[in-house]
């Protein structure tokens, strides 16, 4: 298994694997993307100053980044099209609904910085790309913070396998460690995602 796995992680089908992980992961959030990436960063610095490596981790980080954003249209797509069929899927889950609802009067007082922060967040993705969809907001206002949060988790994927791998020594323990600092950015996302918004200041 760990053979296979690096023998993928240095061939080109990586960068296929990380785009289709990635895109589809906003659909299907238990899909590894973030491992996936890290792998890759991390089997990139296992190479070390070799020419014409496999992975490339500018091209690795590109690629994730752009998979991330068309993924988030897909959905901001299917949901704005969706329109009632996919409010009696949200209303059969508490949880959706709550977070829906507290999506879209976030995005409504301008608060994009929550669609970065939710990339982080498990399924967190899911419910920020559906939920611009569902209350209709603008591409316009909802693409920029799709591409910053695309940029920022990919960053932070890459920089974590190639860096921790370059600090650990070894690809399988520089992957494993960055793995879970990603897990760990996560559960911090969502605990700070759960936290009430402020009420607003009341008026003299």
């Amino acid at each position: 298994m760990i053979e296979t796995m690096g023998s993928l992680t240095a061939s080109p089908w990586i960068y296929a694997l990380v785009a289709m992980s990635v895109l589809l992961d906003v659909f299907l959030p238990v899909l590894p993307s973030g491992v996936l990436v890290i792998s890759g960063a991390a089997a990139a610095a296992a190479a070390g100053g070799q020419p014409a490596r496999v992975p490339d981790v500018a091209v690795l980080l590109a690629v994730a980044a752009t998979a991330s954003v068309l993924g988030d249209m897909a959905a901001y797509r299917l949901a704005l099209r969706a329109g009632p069929r996919l409010d009696r899927v949200i209303a059969r889950s508490r949880r959706l609904t709550r977070a829906h609802e507290r999506l879209g009067e976030a995005l409504a007082r301008g608060g994009g910085l929550l669609v970065v922060l939710a990339r982080f967040a498990p399924a967190g993705r899911s419910v920020v790309s559906l939920g611009a969809g569902k209350t209709r907001r603008k591409v316009a206002e909802f693409l920029p913070w799709s591409v910053l949060a695309g940029i920022s988790w990919a960053s932070y994927s890459v920089a974590l396998g190639y860096f921790g791998t370059q600090w650990l020594g070894t690809a399988w323990l520089g992957t494993a460690v960055s793995t879970a600092a990603l897990f760990a950015a996560g559960s911090l996302a969502a605990v700070l995602l759960r936290r009430p918004a402020p009420a607003p200041a009341a008026t003299a």
